[in-house]
């Protein structure tokens, strides 16, 4: 069973006039953030209410770089080529370190979003650019991914540090990768369920996919969805289980150092 484990939130999903989330409430039970980087999601203000309001909390921040797509929340695939993904994260990257860098801050990690994170989760060569990109930026970023993923074997091919991501309020196909969100059941809207689900992944390393088979995860680092109308209650619920069940909850880098 794991004893320590980081609770991470993708937040700053507002753009413009129309707000998403409850950012200012999850960060009060997270330990690391993903903050949309303004393709997908987010816009500059946001980016710098978002960055502030992290290091207030004392929450470790990272890049949440998507495809740019903000009609469709970065959650429908593109036909895009390595050196287009990577010139996509290398543009979003840059730009929420620079607004880190402006509030006295340092960046933890990378995440890409929605549909070009499951894209790298299956093709090596788009993972491999994603990877040398976020290293060209900062060798010094963990890049985040699918437990089992190539997002998570191209990180280590290009010397980075990776965290092994796994998901609370989504649920899995017998193959490890998660439930595409036009099926029924992929997002899981019932805390108790997620909590459970989170319980089994640190407890015994395995995931029960939607076809009822068990699948092996690594649980490094847990995500929730801050676009969701359930986050807050959810967070709040997973953490409080976490430290009932003597996990430590902190953020990856501090946590490994």
């Amino acid at each position: 069973m794991k004893r320590l484990v980081d609770l991470n939130c993708d937040i700053g999903e507002s753009f413009g006039a129309y707000s998403m989330g409850q950012d200012a409430e999850v960060l009060e039970f997270v330990t690391s953030a993903s903050i949309a980087c303004g393709f997908h999601a987010g816009d500059p203000a946001t980016m710098r209410r978002t960055v502030r309001l992290a290091l207030e909390k004392g929450v470790a921040i990272g890049a949440h770089p998507g495809l740019p797509d903000l009609v469709g929340f970065g959650r429908r695939a593109m036909k895009i080529t390595p050196q287009e993904a990577s010139d996509l994260v290398t543009y979003q990257v840059g730009a929420l370190a620079a607004f880190v860098t402006a509030e006295g801050g340092t960046m933890q990690h990378v995440k890409p979003h929605g549909a070009l994170y499951n894209m790298a989760a299956r093709d090596p060569a788009l993972a491999d650019a994603l990877a040398q990109a976020i290293r060209s930026v900062n060798p010094g970023l963990i890049l985040f991914g699918q437990s089992g993923s190539e997002l998570i074997a191209a990180g280590l091919r290009a010397g980075l540090r990776t965290a092994s991501e796994v998901f609370a309020d989504r649920s899995y196909e017998e193959d490890g990768s998660l439930t595409p969100r036009d099926l029924p059941g992929a997002v899981i809207a019932d805390a108790e369920t997620a909590v459970r689900q989170v319980l089994t992944m640190l407890q015994s390393g395995t995931v029960t996919s939607r076809q009822g088979t068990t699948v092996p995860v690594d649980a490094e680092t847990i995500c929730l969805h801050g676009d969701s109308p359930e986050t807050l209650e959810f967070t709040r619920r997973i953490r409080n289980s976490l430290e009932a069940a003597g996990i430590t909850v902190s953020a990856f880098s501090s946590a490994r150092n």
